[in-house]
């Protein structure tokens, strides 16, 4: 047998013993489950209380739980990041600033939203209860206050 199809032959060999490893070697993907009594809140100056799910929102995209006080109003502002959320619990409303207040959607628990990147609004907890929503931010989490 020719040398280099003997070479060949042992790198196929050692190549598909060592994928072979590897996926033996390593551990299956696992479920990740955190009940709601085992959410960690931090709460804003503002009332305003975070649970971080998956990254860190001042440094990256993220995950995290977010309640809002009953009755709270936000100041108009924009976020760099588009944000997607989906209201857990009270009634929320989050409009662009200018918009005719008649034409207000209120988002009752299981509604979707989504706000644009760079886009002047306000959210408000519009229910007697607090509010929570589940919050996505495909970019890192700010605040930036729209001067009146």
């Amino acid at each position: 047998m020719n040398k280099t199809l003997v070479f060949q032959r042992v790198a196929i060999l050692l190549i598909f013993g060592w994928v072979t490893g590897l996926s033996v070697a390593s551990e299956p993907p696992l479920v990740t489950s955190l009940p709601s009594n085992q959410l960690e809140w931090t709460t804003t100056e503002e009332g305003v209380a975070f649970a971080r799910l998956i990254g860190h929102r001042f440094e990256e995209p993220y995950m995290a739980m977010v309640q809002l006080p009953a009755g709270l109003i936000s100041p108009p502002h924009t976020k760099t990041a588009n944000m997607f959320g989906v209201v857990v619990s009270g009634t929320m409303v989050h409009s662009a600033v200018g918009a005719n207040p008649g034409n207000e959607i209120r988002l009752p628990p299981g509604s979707f939203y989504k706000i644009p990147a760079n886009l002047p609004h306000i959210s408000k907890c519009v229910s007697e209860a607090d509010c929570v929503t589940f919050l996505y931010q495909d970019g890192k989490f700010d605040f930036l206050p729209i001067e009146p």
